[in-house]
């Protein structure tokens, strides 16, 4: 058996009714669709959320909540730990990019605290958390904000 040979089970399909074909068909003049209204029309079909006129369901609801989605800061995160594993003393967006530590030197980046620094190093970044400048500067380095 090849794939090509693949056939439904016998009586498993039927064949499709030919409809608007004339009156002996049984489906002949207005093909099944009734006379008038919405449904006999080209373009209709009944969408899942339609409530037959009634005011939906969604907008009997009130509004809830808010959303800043189109202007909140996306940063890129990057941790104390990583900034270890760089080998320069100056630490900006380029080198964490050279290091694979961010996917794009030109986006905002913040450095958060998690990991430990023995290194003193001059770390330039658009934000940082509070305990993650503590660790730099702890360190001896310097957390300058862009």
């Amino acid at each position: 058996m090849k794939l090509g040979e693949l056939k439904p089970a016998s009586g498993a399909t039927q064949s499709k009714r030919r409809k608007g074909r004339g009156p002996g068909s049984g489906l002949g003049k207005t093909a099944g669709r009734g006379h008038n209204g919405y449904h006999s029309r080209s373009g209709s079909k009944r969408r899942p959320w339609f409530e037959g006129g009634q005011m939906p369901l969604q907008r009997q609801l009130p509004m809830r909540g808010f959303s800043n989605f189109k202007f909140r800061n996306r940063f890129q995160i990057v941790n104390v730990s990583d900034l270890e594993k760089c080998g320069s003393k100056e630490i900006d967006s380029f080198v964490l990019k050279e290091h694979g530590l961010i996917r794009s030197a030109l986006k905002p980046v913040k450095v958060l605290a998690n990991g430990e620094l023995t290194k003193a190093l001059k770390v330039t970044a658009t934000a940082f958390s509070e305990a993650a400048s503590k660790k730099i500067t702890d360190a001896g380095g310097e957390a300058i904000v862009q």
